[in-house]
This record gives structure tokens, C-alpha cells and sequence, in this order.
């Protein structure tokens, strides 16, 4: 199946080479416009939006160097590609030093051509995006959230798209990496809140005793070292979203305030007893099951009720394999921006990284994307590009029985790379796109489920 995209312009004086041309890139999916002189590709250049051309060199009237000229001039971003005579081979090398984006012989080999085309298209498809963030940074904040074409994350931007202006609160599930905290963020962005602040707060990374003046803000003098008012993260979302991250790490105290907050939708910060009116959309994420916490009495029976109103379940990567092409082209584009590059990802590459696990899920793909980005030296991402321990375990381990608890499977995912690594714990937190403190918490809790050998 074909499935290239673009408009791509043909000149050519010739008809039957039009044609021939035209008949071979349009059975590879590409949307074809043909001109037999330059004046009327100009033209057509004017009306239409073309991703490359194709021309020949050698036309009656104005040629193809002269309408190369006018193309570096009124459209530099579009890839040119010659179509040349022996004769003209010298014209031709001279307009790759001045920027054109490859030449052929005349009849030209179809299946290089093709392929010079798709990286051409590709790469003017990914400027053009680029220099719209560029542009416009708020219309991508929200990440590459719902990209995806499993059932799981249609469901997702579906829900998405009929929630996205309700006051409800909504519960995000999904194991560490999953990219809970991105769907927050398109939910917000997608939202008539989206002018206004989206406030992420991480539960388990601050001190238990700075949560409440984290959440709830302070007045001056409230306790030793506030030398100064500061309002809480509930006053900085105002109007806006906020989201509550690992809320199932909250201790039980906090959760009673928390739950007063949502009731009144207002707050009093620590050394005051006037509440402060707030308004806000509330969303909450965590890898556990909140209800399981909630029958073995460490999480607020009735705060649960009251977060989880509308729950999305982020699956992990390992059970939508398909969707990997698509994140890596977000990813690359992302950081093609932040590197100044222009990249795309080889076939080898999406096959390689489409057969791992992904113990550590979307973040740790962004991760290597970000690596890969970083480190390359061409005009595509090789499998060179990615980490020695990736490509290491891509080529010698089998893919591991993804049957089971989804507990089981991250045992297994972590006795690989354990073993890979010869039991170094820092290098195989590193493989899996985990923190060291993450992997150490993991084996300590789940060891029972099967036995693990470490060193």
C-alpha cells in the first residue's frame, strides 16, 4: 500500500515523458501536476500549494535554470529535482551547489528517484511544520498526546474532544512514562481555558512537609523562613487546569484538605483563615489503582469519587506498536527545532525501535529520539544514531512474552536489561528510560512475583 502524501509539479517539454513521470509517482500515492513550459509552472506555483518539482533542464523559451532562479527567489523552501541531458550535466552540478535538491539522467532510474523524492517531500513537509511552531508555539504545547491510530488512543482524543470544555474532573491511568501528564496538557490546550495558566504539581516530588504550602500557598510569618506571602499552586491555576500528578502519593491529611478545596472551590493559605475563591478544571494522574488503595484504606473513599468523574487509561507503548512511526516523527520534529536540523527517520530505524518492549514507554522513546537527534551527523536518523545498549539489546535479545500482569511483563523488561548490563543497576535504568530510585523501587516491590537474579 502507498501511502506517500504530497503535490508534486512536473516540467517537462515533452509529453510522453509528463506522462510516464506522472503515472509512476501517482501509483506511489503522490498527488501529480503536470506543465509543459516554465511561464505556466510559475503560475501554477502562484495558485497551488506544491511540496516539490521536478524539471527538466533543457525547454524552449524559458528553461530550467531560469525557472530554478525564480523558485530560490519566491519559493526556497520547495526541493527542486533535474531532469538533464548528458549535455547539461555541468548546469545541473552547478544548481546542486546553489541549493537544488538532487539530478538525474535522463531517462531517469525510477526507483532512486522515488526515493530521493519521498526524502525531499519529507523533509520540506517537516520545515513547513517546524517554522509553524516556530510561529505558533502555543498550538503545539499539548505534545503528541493522542497520535495514534489504536483504538485505545482514538478513544482517548474522542473523549478528549467531548470533554475538553466540561468542569468535570478527570482521572488519568496509565503506567510511569505513558505520557499522562501530555494528555492533560491537550486536554487543556484544546479547552476555552487554554489562555489561561495549566499548572502541573508532582505529589512525589516534594517533601511531604512543603506539599500543603506547595498546593495551598502561605502568608507571611505562617511557620520559620516565610519571610513573604506566597500563593499556592491552586491560585497560580486560576481560570486555568491543574494537574495533581501521582495524587494517589498524598498522605491522608492532605487528601482531607484537597477534598475541601474541591467541594468549596476555594482555599486558605497556611497562617490565614480567609478563603480565597479559586477557579479551576481538575486533573489527576497516577500509576496506581486508586480503588485498590482506596479498600486497603490509604487513599479517601469519597475523594476518589470526586477525581474520578471521567477516567482515561493510557495503554503502554508495547500494546500499540503501530502508533511508534508517529511518535517518532513528533519527536524528531520537536527536536529538530530546539538542534536547528532537518531529519527524518530510515525504515530501519522505525523497524528497530517498533521491535522493543519499551519497559520505560513514551518517555523513554522521546528520550532516544532526542539522543538520535542530537548525535546525528546526516540528513536522516540511522540505527548508528541510536544508544549502543538499545541496539545491543534489539540485536541479541528476544522480544519477551508480553503475556501476563502488566507487573510481570516490567519484571521481565528489567531482567533483561539487568542482564544485559551485567547487572549494572545505573546502566540498565538508563536502557529502560527509568530513573535509578524507580528501578530499585520496582525490584524491592515486586520481587515476589517471580524470582530475580542481580548483582
Amino acid at each position: 500500500m502507498n501511502t506517500n502524501s504530497g503535490q508534486v509539479l512536473v516540467v517537462d517539454d515533452e509529453p510522453n515523458a509528463t506522462r510516464v513521470l506522472s503515472a509512476v509517482l501517482s501509483g506511489e500515492g503522490y498527488s501529480v501536476l503536470e506543465s509543459h513550459d516554465v511561464d505556466k509552472a510559475i503560475s501554477m506555483m502562484h495558485r497551488m500549494d506544491i511540496d516539490a518539482v521536478i524539471t527538466d533542464v533543457r525547454m524552449p523559451g524559458k528553461d530550467g535554470m531560469q525557472f530554478f532562479d525564480y523558485l530560490t527567489e519566491n519559493h526556497a523552501d520547495v526541493p527542486v529535482i533535474f531532469l538533464t541531458a548528458y549535455g547539461t550535466v555541468d548546469s545541473a552540478v552547478t544548481s546542486i551547489q546553489r541549493g537544488a535538491f538532487n539530478y538525474f539522467i535522463k531517462p531517469p532510474d525510477y526507483p532512486k528517484l522515488k526515493s530521493v523524492l519521498t526524502k525531499a517531500v519529507q523533509q520540506r513537509l517537516l520545515k513547513r511544520e517546524i517554522d509553524l511552531q516556530k510561529r505558533n508555539p502555543s498550538a503545539t504545547m499539548a505534545g503528541p498526546c493522542c497520535i495514534g491510530n489504536t483504538p485505545e488512543m482514538r478513544r482517548i482524543g474522542e473523549t478528549i474532544e467531548r470533554i475538553k470544555d466540561s468542569e468535570s474532573s478527570v482521572l488519568i491511568n496509565g503506567e510511569t512514562g505513558t505520557g499522562k501528564e501530555i494528555i492533560a496538557r491537550s486536554l487543556h490546550f484544546s479547552s476555552r481555558r487554554r489562555e489561561k495558566p495549566f499548572v502541573a504539581f508532582n505529589c512525589s516530588a516534594i517533601p511531604r512537609e512543603l506539599v500543603e504550602s506547595e498546593l495551598f500557598g502561605y502568608e507571611r510569618g505562617a511557620f520559620s523562613g516565610a519571610a513573604s506571602r506566597r500563593i499556592g499552586r491552586f491560585e497560580e491555576a486560576s481560570g486555568g487546569t491543574i494537574l495533581l500528578d501521582e495524587i494517589g502519593e498524598l498522605e491522608f491529611s492532605v487528601q482531607a484538605k484537597l477534598l475541601r478545596v474541591l467541594q468549596e472551590r476555594e482555599v486558605e493559605r497556611l497562617g490565614s483563615n480567609r478563603p480565597v475563591k479559586v477557579d479551576f478544571r481538575l486533573v489527576v494522574s497516577t500509576n496506581r489503582d486508586l480503588q485498590k488503595e482506596v479498600q486497603e484504606g490509604r487513599f479517601r473513599e469519597d475523594l476518589f469519587y470526586r477525581v474520578n468523574v471521567v477516567q482515561l487509561t493510557v495503554p503502554p507503548l508495547r500494546e500499540r506498536r503501530d502508533d511508534i512511526p508517529l511518535l517518532v516523527r513528533e519527536f524528531v520534529k520537536e527536536f529538530c527545532v530546539k538542534e536547528r536540523k532537518m531529519l527524518v527517520a530510515s525504515d530501519q530505524v522505525i523497524e528497530a525501535l517498533q521491535a522493543h518492549l519499551w519497559p520505560g514507554n513514551v518517555r523513554q522513546l522521546r528520550n532516544v529520539i532526542e539522543r538520535a537527534v542530537v548525535l546525528s551527523k546526516g540528513d536522516s536518523l540511522s540505527l548508528e544514531d541510536l544508544p549502543e545498549e538499545f541496539s545491543h539489546a534489539h540485536a541479541c535479545v528476544p522480544m519477551p512474552d508480553s503475556r501476563g500482569t502488566l507487573k510481570e511483563v516490567e519484571l521481565r523488561a528489567i531482567r533483561d536489561a539487568l542482564e544485559m548490563c551485567a547487572g549494572n543497576k545505573s546502566k540498565a535504568a538508563k536502557m529502560l528510560g527509568i530513573s535509578r530510585k524507580a528501578l530499585y523501587k520496582r525490584l524491592n516491590d515486586d520481587a515476589q512475583v517471580f524470582p530475580m537474579k542481580t548483582h
